[in-house]
């Protein structure tokens, strides 16, 4: 957290149009609620003036070297946390990917907060602990009153102050603040986060999010099946590294998919995770 003091030196200066507010969060999780380990992920949010965004580090890496090596390179984020909105606001635009498709919704998240006295010292700075329910999960967050943006990881605001640590009660979704930067201008992200590399998001809501889910889960290799003829014996599809020869196979690639979507089917919304059918 050391990097995070040359930010924070400097925030005494107005808030100018022009700059981009970025703190860097260590993300671990669980994709599947049983699993001891974790997974990990680097995840930015960024401040401006008019948006806040949330989204994972690898789809900025990816985009920054497309653009300095000309590359056309993509790449998915499997956090289920990319969104923005509004500054001071709780009405959220979510980006998702199912299977080939690139989808934006929204959702309005309100969030109540029960802040404690109690407090810690986490090197130079004072954080308090406050505490919520979102999603299905009760949460427990430590944020720092010198700090003047209300601001935190993913949905999470509304304090008065910066979040630096957050979890749940279970300990499926762990945040820490690692790092921050005070970026000069307004930082783009359309090419990775409004689109994903050439794929303009499709505004959906959260029916129909769930009804393209369910289609996947029903049938992952639906693009694979369309282009498979049973009296074409020449044709091999490759999922996963393995050569497909029949639809008896493919079906069994089917039904092993459908265990690891089942599997890890752990959202940090959980009030929200697919019911899927055996």
């Amino acid at each position: 957290m050391k990097n995070i003091l040359t930010l924070f030196a400097v925030l005494v200066i107005v808030f100018l149009q022009s700059q981009t507010h970025r703190f860097i969060y260590e993300l671990q999780y669980k994709m599947d609620s049983t699993e001891t380990g974790y997974e990990k992920l680097n995840m930015i949010l960024d401040i401006t003036p008019k948006e806040v965004k949330f989204y994972g580090q690898n789809l900025m890496t990816t985009d920054s070297l497309n653009k300095k090596f000309g590359m056309n390179s993509s790449h998915t984020d499997m956090s289920g946390q990319v969104v923005k909105r509004k500054t001071n606001s709780f009405d959220n635009e979510n980006f998702i990917n199912i299977k080939a498709g690139y989808y934006s919704f929204k959702t309005t998240d309100k969030i109540n907060w029960n802040i404690s006295d109690e407090i810690k010292k986490v090197e130079n700075y004072t954080l308090q602990k406050a505490t919520t329910n979102f999603g299905g999960r009760n949460w427990i967050a430590w944020f720092c009153k010198d700090i003047p943006f209300n601001e935190g990881p993913f949905k999470f605001r509304g304090l008065p102050g910066l979040i630096f640590e957050l979890s749940d009660s279970n300990k499926n979704f762990i945040y820490h603040l690692v790092k921050s930067e005070k970026l000069t201008g307004i930082f783009s992200t359309e090419d990775f986060l409004e689109s994903n590399f050439g794929n303009k998001a499709i505004p959906i809501n959260e029916k129909q999010k769930q009804k393209l889910m369910l289609e996947f889960y029903n049938d992952p290799f639906a693009f694979e099946r369309t282009n498979f003829s049973k009296t074409n014996t020449n044709l091999n599809i490759n999922i996963n590294g393995k050569e497909i020869h029949t639809v008896d196979e493919l079906n069994t690639q089917t039904k092993s998919m459908q265990e690891v979507i089942k599997k890890y089917n752990n959202p940090i919304e959980i009030n929200k995770a697919m019911h899927y059918k055996n």
